[in-house]
């Protein structure tokens, strides 16, 4: 069975990470060397918003990207791109409140 995803574990990770190559994603990458990697944004121009901002920032330096826009890939062929061959995703962390149903009472209960 495999290991279940940790989104905290994955975001420490990265950070470490941008720290011991000397990048930390943090340090105003829209004004350093980096060539001005820009806020990131959906592709329907809405500001992402906390960790996911630094998580963009650190993606978009290692692999050299320039654009604000990040697309699913459904949202890329839906625009009339094509995403590259061996690219990636980028992990995003999605917060907020949803409804589930709780397994003992049967009642639904808020999350988040």
């Amino acid at each position: 069975m495999a290991a279940k995803f940790d989104i905290y574990q994955h975001v420490t990770d990265r950070i470490i990470a941008s720290i011991e190559a000397g990048t930390p994603a943090w340090r105003k990458p829209w004004t350093g060397d980096q060539g001005g990697i820009p806020f990131p944004r959906r592709s329907t121009g809405a500001p992402y918003r906390g960790i996911n901002i630094l998580m963009l920032w650190a993606r978009a330096a290692e692999q050299g990207y320039r654009s604000a826009h990040w697309f699913t890939y459904r949202q890329a062929q839906e625009a009339g791109a094509q995403v590259r061959k061996g690219e990636t995703s980028a992990t995003v962390v999605k917060y907020g409140t949803f409804e589930k149903e709780d397994t003992e009472t049967g009642e639904d209960k808020t999350i988040g």
